[in-house]
């Protein structure tokens, strides 16, 4: 790795070594090859393009569709001692004229631009000035969230597709990487296409977060809501999100949750599009600054926001994809400490998200009298809402799956030798039920569930041979009611009542009959259509069930067998959710060297003081440092300049800003408690 490089990550960062992946993305960059860096959220891709950004001459421009990024990143790189500007709608015209004058006299050393700018005319005859020979340069373009790039990916913006042509009209072209936190392969074949990237140094860093607890539980609404509250007053210290599908929901939420937990205390904040913008501004910095610990929002907040320190997500509703799901739930413990992510779901939230998906289609095709659009690709409007519909089924199947959640998504992401030892349910025999001893991550509320596996051959059967004569005209539930013998006016319009079949599952709680529906069209014995009223229909296995029932030999030699697992009444306890007083204390028995006073207190004390530095500038407090670089204080305990910048975490700029008041306390806390050791 370049010395030079490790030199500035360590001036303006505080670190000594890069993490996994960002020094061969950075070597990449300064060598002037393109990259593409698929990163977890948390895995630090900011340092990948800022590092080269501080060497390189010239101003770096970073494409980002995230106004409240853009603000965060150039308030930590004005701490750590940069020259950062961003332009957007935020600023005035005034403003913006002149930030883009400075930039041409050399102000700046990165400038953060939505997509849209680039289609500026205006913007870009600055960045052909600012990129012709004699001018100020443009060495790197960095593309954030490249993933909107694809109709593929879980978030398509069609801004993006501009970012190609821009680039191809600059008089010299820059290095170009581009970065994502979620993309499968396809994905990353689409980014490299579309941007055109050449001959990129590719880095996959892997998506297991390690740190992160996984839970999935099906809840009915009015559960939901009790969970949350329990959840939310148990860790009363904590911050974290709630994520919720729609604007009523956060608005409901958001006040019961206030009003429970008013006698402790707690405020819980709301965030979505209905709100003013002034109101959604202060209420993301009441967040952001720890002034509100808990934030109840649709998923239009979070995104691009740098805050460290949240300790648990949860999501009311389902989300539309496993991208989706995957990128808001690592919002939690982006500091590496332990953190939880939970999903609370029903059958509502999968009917919610097929109506928005039929809504957004409908909505897309139509100009703003009401008539179908010309100029819009209808073929290309159907497959990206078919794909939608596949994206929504795979999150179903994390809903329902039994085996470890997150070999489930490292699979669906195509990484799932990062869990070589892990198995799933179905690799499991059908006499060994998984349970917490068995292999698996032991981080997800799967695998510290105990479950029991149950024959369900002969339900099984009922409902394929059921399916076959009619495949594909009726949904789970009229399907479940015939089998179940319900006589109501659904069934005999449909003439089910009258159907082979019709009952043979009387016995059987209908419940049972849609679980089992579930897990035969997940196994591939039936198949489900996409749309908004999906239908069942028989799947590529179906032969193995009709085969040996009809006797035409068609059969495999293995006969038929079909089992489910269902949780036990014992569940292991997790540990994952941690406070940082906890992890204190247990590096502190770890260290066994004698303390001047408890890491958990001196903590404690540091935190109020980094708050107070943050509000006389206002910052968010992480932007002054992080919890585990005043962890690092206290495990350390400095009594020098030289001895502070060792500490992870603290560069030059913030030891000579913040660094004597930070001395000067932990001596003062060391002197109120020497008779202690």
């Amino acid at each position: 790795m370049n010395n030079q490089a490790l030199d500035t990550l360590k001036t303006y960062f505080g670190y000594g070594s890069f993490r996994p992946g960002q020094d061969r993305m950075v070597q990449a960059i300064l060598s002037g090859r393109d990259a593409l860096g698929v990163m977890p959220t948390g895995a630090g891709k900011s340092i990948c393009y800022q590092v080269p950004a501080l060497m390189l001459k010239g101003l770096t421009l970073v494409v980002s569709p995230l106004v409240s990024l853009m603000g965060d990143q150039v308030r930590s790189l004005l701490a750590a001692g940069a020259h950062p500007s961003y332009l957007n709608s935020s600023l005035t015209v005034p403003q913006q004229n002149t930030v883009l004058r400075r930039a041409e006299d050399g102000w700046y050393q990165i400038m953060y631009v939505a997509p849209e700018r680039l289609a500026d005319p205006r913007f870009m005859e600055f960045a052909q000035r600012l990129a012709s020979p004699g001018g100020y340069g443009i060495p790197l373009v960095a593309v954030d969230e490249a993933h909107c790039v694809s109709q593929w990916g879980q978030d398509f913006r069609p801004s993006y597709l501009q970012i190609s042509a821009f680039i191809e009209a600059l008089p010299q072209r820059p290095v170009v990487a581009a970065f994502t936190a979620t993309a499968t392969e396809r994905v990353r074949e689409d980014i490299v296409h579309m941007l055109d990237l050449r001959s990129p140094q590719t880095v996959v860093t892997g998506f297991d977060r390690p740190n992160l607890f996984f839970g999935v539980e099906e809840l009915g609404d009015k559960a939901k809501a009790a969970w949350i509250r329990s959840y939310v007053a148990q860790h009363n210290q904590e911050s974290g999100i709630i994520y919720c599908s729609t604007r009523k929901a956060v608005d409901e939420l958001s006040a019961e949750l206030s009003l429970a937990l008013m006698p402790q205390g707690i405020r819980a904040g709301r965030y979505h599009a209905g709100l003013g913008n002034d109101e959604r501004t202060q209420n993301q910095a009441d967040f952001i600054d720890d002034r509100v610990p808990v934030m109840v929002a649709t998923n239009a907040f979070g995104m691009g926001i740098d805050k460290p320190n949240v300790r648990y997500v949860i999501h009311n509703n389902v989300p539309e994809s496993i991208e989706a799901y995957y990128q808001e739930a690592g919002r939690a413990g982006r500091d590496g400490d332990p953190a939880s992510c939970y999903l609370l779901w029903n059958g509502n939230d999968f009917r919610l998200r097929r109506f928005l998906i039929e809504k957004s289609r409908d909505a897309a095709g139509l100009d703003e009298d009401g008539l179908p659009r010309p100029d819009l690709d209808q073929e290309q409007l159907e497959r990206a809402c078919q794909n939608r519909y596949r994206l929504l089924r795979q999150m179903e199947g994390y809903c329902q799956t039994t085996g470890c959640l997150r070999e489930y998504m490292l699979r669906y992401f195509g990484d799932e030798g990062a869990l070589p030892d892990a198995r799933t349910g179905a690799q499991l025999g059908a006499s060994q039920p998984l349970s917490a001893k068995s292999d698996g991550c032991g981080a997800c509320s799967n695998c510290l569930t105990e479950f029991e596996v149950e024959d369900v051959t002969q339900v099984a059967r009922a409902i394929v041979e059921f399916v076959a004569p009619r495949a594909g005209r009726f949904g789970k539930t009229l399907i479940a009611d015939a089998l179940h013998g319900a006589n109501n006016e659904r069934v005999r319009n449909c003439h089910l009542d009258e159907a082979a079949g019709y009952g043979a599952l009387e016995d059987c709680q209908m419940a049972r009959i849609k679980d089992v529906v579930d897990q035969l069209a997940g196994r591939g014995y039936l198949s489900v259509s996409q749309g908004q009223y999906p239908v069942i229909a028989l799947g590529p296995r179906a032969v193995e069930v009709l085969g040996e029932s009809s006797g035409d030999g068609a059969a495999s030699a293995t006969p038929f067998e079909f089992t489910i697992k269902r949780r036990s009444s014992k569940r292991s306890r997790s540990a994952r959710a941690r406070r940082a007083v906890d992890l204190l204390r247990e590096e502190a028995a770890l260290d066994a060297r004698p303390r001047v006073g408890d890491d958990a207190e001196l903590f404690e004390s540091l935190r109020e003081l980094r708050t107070d530095f943050a509000r006389e500038r206002g910052w968010a407090p992480y932007m002054v440092c992080s919890d585990a670089a005043l962890r690092g204080m206290c495990r350390r305990r400095p009594h020098s300049l030289e001895e502070l910048l060792d500490v992870p975490g603290i560069g030059e700029k913030k030891a000579a800003d913040f660094g004597r008041a930070f001395l000067e306390h932990i001596e003062e806390f060391e002197d109120q408690h020497l008779g202690e050791v």
